[in-house]
Formats: C-alpha cells, sequence, structure tokens
C-alpha cells in the first residue's frame, strides 16, 4: 500500500505511442522504407526512456502502409534498448487475434523486458485484420466480449477450463509463460461509446481514451459512466485507472508548431481518410480551429500543451498521459525534438501539478 501511495504521489503517467504509420513526407515526397521505420520507433524508444518518459505504446495494423502488425515483436526490441520503461500495445485488436498467444505473447514480453509489459485492447478502427485471419466482421462485438473474458482469466489462472463460441474449448489447460507481474495490466481502448465505457467499468480493467481533438468535455460522460459502472460490479475506485490519448507537436512556440506541424497533420488525415474511402483535405483554417487552446489536440508550445493536459486533468483525474507524435511523414529528427521537449519542459510541470 506504501508503494501505490509513493507511486500516485508522482503524478500522472506520461508518455508516448505510436502507429507506425509509413507517410510520403510532404516536403520533399520521399516515403520511408517499412525497416527504417521500425528503426525510427525503437530509437524513439530509447530516447524516450533515457528522458525518463513514463509508457511508450506500440499499435497495431495490417496494411502496407503500415510497419507494425505484431506489436509483441516490436516491444520486445524495444525491451532490449530500455531499461525502465513501461511497453503496451497501442492498441491490440483483440477480436482478430487468438486470447492464449496474446497471453503467451505478452508474459513472454513481460519476462524479457523484467515486468515492464501491458496492453491496451480494442475493436479496431480497421477492419483489414477480419478477412485476413478468417473473421466475420459481422461478430464485430460479440468476438471482443468472448475474447477479453478469455484473456482475463487466463490472466489470472495458471490452469483454465473454459467455452465459446469462436474458438476451441480450453480443458485445464496449463496457461505458460507466466508473466513477472501478478497480472498483465490490461486497458480497454474506448473511442466514444457509452457502451465501451460501461463495459471497461464492468470488467475493472483500465480504460484509454481516444481523444483526437474537438471540445474533450464532451467524453467527461463516459468517464463518469465507467467509474459509476465499475464501483457498482464491486471494483475498488482506485482501481480503475483512465489514460487519454491524442495527437501532439510540440515546438518552441505556439506558431512554429502549427507552422511546422500543418502540412503533416494535412497530410496525415488525408491518406487515413483515403484509406477509409474519403476524400479530405483540410485547410489552414480548418487547422487552426483544430489547435485552439479549448481543443484536445495538443500541438503547441510546452506551455500551452501544459495547460491543454491540466484542464484534461480537471475534467477527469486520469492517471495516464500518452501522445502520438511521429504522424504524416514526420521526420525523425522532429520527432525526437518532441521527445525531449515533453520530457524536459513539459513532463515535470505536469507531475508536480498532479501530484497534489
Amino acid at each position: 500500500m506504501q508503494k501505490d501511495k509513493e507511486v500516485k504521489n508522482k503524478g500522472i503517467e506520461i508518455g508516448l505511442y505510436t502507429l507506425g504509420d509509413i507517410g510520403v513526407d510532404p516536403h520533399n515526397g520521399k516515403t520511408i522504407s517499412a525497416g527504417q521505420r521500425l528503426k525510427d520507433i525503437i530509437n524513439a524508444a530509447k530516447l524516450a526512456d533515457e528522458a525518463g518518459l513514463d509508457v511508450f505504446g506500440v499499435g497495431e495494423h495490417h496494411r502496407l502502409d503500415y510497419a507494425v502488425s505484431s506489436p509483441a515483436v516490436v516491444l520486445a526490441a524495444v525491451a532490449q534498448a530500455t531499461k525502465r520503461i513501461k511497453l503496451t500495445s497501442a492498441t491490440t485488436v483483440l477480436s482478430t487475434i487468438d486470447p492464449v498467444r496474446l497471453f503467451e505473447d505478452f508474459a513472454t514480453l513481460d519476462l524479457i523486458s523484467d515486468g515492464r509489459a501491458e496492453i491496451i485492447a480494442g475493436r479496431g478502427a480497421f477492419i483489414e485484420s477480419f478477412p485476413l485471419f478468417g473473421y466475420n466482421t459481422d461478430d464485430y462485438d460479440t468476438l471482443f466480449s468472448e475474447n477479453i473474458d478469455l484473456f482475463l482469466k487466463l490472466n489470472e489462472n495458471e490452469f483454465v477450463s473454459w467455452n465459446g463460441h469462436f474458438r476451441s474449448s480450453l480443458n485445464n489447460a496449463e496457461i505458460a509463460p507466466r508473466p513477472v507481474q501478478e497480472k498483465l495490466p490490461i486497458w480497454v481502448g474506448v473511442g466514444g461509446t457509452l457502451e465501451s465505457a460501461a463495459r471497461a467499468g464492468r470488467l475493472g480493467v483500465g480504460m484509454a481514451i481516444a481523444i483526437l481533438g474537438g471540445d474533450p468535455a464532451r467524453f467527461k460522460p463516459l468517464v463518469d459512466l465507467y467509474r459509476k459502472t465499475g464501483v457498482e460490479a464491486g471494483h475498488d475506485l482506485e482501481n480503475l485507472k483512465i489514460g487519454i490519448t491524442g495527437h501532439g507537436y510540440i515546438a518552441k512556440t505556439t506558431q512554429q508548431a502549427k507552422d511546422e506541424f500543418y502540412p503533416y497533420y494535412s497530410n496525415y488525415w488525408s491518406y487515413v481518410n483515403k484509406q477509409r474511402g474519403m476524400n479530405f483535405s483540410m485547410s489552414k483554417a480548418d487547422f487552426e480551429q483544430m489547435t485552439g487552446p479549448e481543443t484536445a489536440l495538443f500541438v503547441g508550445s510546452p506551455q500551452q500543451i501544459v495547460e491543454k493536459i491540466l484542464r484534461q486533468y480537471e475534467l477527469f483525474g486520469h492517471q495516464r498521459f500518452i501522445a502520438q507524435i511521429d504522424i504524416g511523414g514526420l521526420p525523425f529528427k522532429k520527432v525526437a525534438q518532441g521527445i525531449e521537449l515533453l520530457a524536459a519542459e513539459i513532463a515535470p510541470i505536469v507531475r508536480k501539478a498532479t501530484s497534489k
């Protein structure tokens, strides 16, 4: 208990996540290779670890324009280049992966990293993994429900008996290896539905909310419902952890951040929406509105970012903030500068303010 209090008194955790998108640099028209993108991800994690950030996450896509399809493999490589930073998927598409295989992979990662592995699980914003692994999108939600039920049982027990609809039954099956941690920390990624927030609360797992823009206050009902549902289900309020995730870019001044990031952010949404079959063009006026001081887009000076994080902390009282700062074909040099500013000029102020 004393150790838990000491950790809590350090303030909220601050970190980074990446989806490993491979975008054309809008300034020179060049695209780096998947291999170089993975090397950059490992180097970013190493910088984040050395700078004292708390968490590093890696997402999952099954497309040629993303470099990461296996978060556990990439995080195992990251584990060898880092010493203390927590390593999480961000997110694992739990609907289309065998929970037993997932548990084994992340328990192995936990052993390799001396107890730093975590999982953020979601249903997936992209659906390419469903036909790829032989699943039907009509089962989108029921697959997730069944798989997280099984995963939580695997996380609790060395021997598991279980029956479901989408995979073979388990009869007193040995679940190995066991992680260093008593249990692997698991969070559910939530995009904006009350149903998802309530489910995370009932399960007693962490809730990671993706807030990519607009007024963050619109997510307050999800946080309230998550905590209410969790307590009603018998879970300790202190164990109901909330993480906030979002896009960001940091520079010495807010105007510099806007000027530098606009071409990359516009580029990012252009190809992400094209992947979804939509045409999209972000004007400079659109971008100015999206980066306003009351919005959830973390683009600006260190002071501006601190103010936005603390405003959200007043709303949500969350335990973790992780930012995605490497999108749209942004060169690694700019990513590295953002990591340095986040760790040196933002994290200390936010931690102090949230440790009271």
